[in-house]
């Protein structure tokens, strides 16, 4: 967790923080998750980094609990999609790709960032349907269906990065699929649910993605994760 400003901050850093307190509120407010309502106020913010895929800021914000601004420095992500996607035998596809912040590679559900910021349902449908076919090499069948899961925020302590939660069913392999060799993907195949109730028990299943859009189908009654 992140929190606090850095001490002895200088007048013409508080004048930029000043200035561009209106363009990030009108950020903050273009994003129908994470907004500036109900006693929610941006006071000011301060850009440490940015890139195409994060954004480094201090905040200083009011809250309903605490009138004076508090500051928080936060890690800005791109909303995201996580697909689980099934086969018509009840299997789940997993992929095993190398994530280099952990220094391992582990199982996971296919998952990735919106490129497009305020997408719509539709945007939002099409990036999942992508990432599917991108890192996994699957695709609706012909009568398949895209089952919107809502959302869940990653680690909020820190960021207000967002994942739409989907289930594909059923899904097929994609006719002449080759992967793109910039992704860091080592593995995909489908897994009975029976092996996948056992991974999460056994801590072989560590992503949070993977295990927070487990606990929403469970919690749906679509994924059956009770030991037998």
């Amino acid at each position: 967790m992140l929190a606090g400003s850095p001490r002895g901050e200088s007048p013409a850093r508080r004048k930029i923080a000043a200035s561009k307190a209106a363009s990030t509120v009108a950020r903050v407010k273009r994003n129908e998750i994470v907004c500036d309502r109900d006693g929610w106020e941006t006071v000011s913010t301060v850009q440490h980094f940015a890139n195409a895929h994060l954004e480094v800021l201090t905040d200083s914000v009011r809250t309903p609990l605490h009138p004076q601004p508090r500051s928080w420095t936060i890690a800005h992500r791109k909303a995201a999609v996580v697909i689980a996607p099934m086969t018509r035998d009840g299997k789940i596809i997993l992929i095993r790709q190398e994530r280099i912040p952990i220094r391992a590679a582990i199982w996971e559900m296919p998952s990735g960032q919106i490129d497009r910021g305020g997408a719509g349902k539709q945007e939002i449908q099409q990036a999942a349907l992508c990432e599917l076919r991108e890192e996994a090499g699957y695709e609706l069948a012909a009568d398949g269906e895209l089952i919107a899961l809502g959302y869940f925020f990653s680690s909020p302590g820190f960021t207000d990065e967002h994942c739409y939660f989907f289930l594909a069913q059923p899904v097929e392999p994609c006719a002449d699929f080759v992967r793109d060799e910039t992704e860091a993907i080592l593995d995909c195949r489908p897994f009975a649910i029976e092996e996948l109730r056992r991974m999460i028990a056994e801590n072989e299943i560590r992503d949070a993605n993977t295990l927070g859009i487990c606990a929403r189908l469970a919690a749906r009654g679509l994924l059956s994760l009770d030991p037998r």
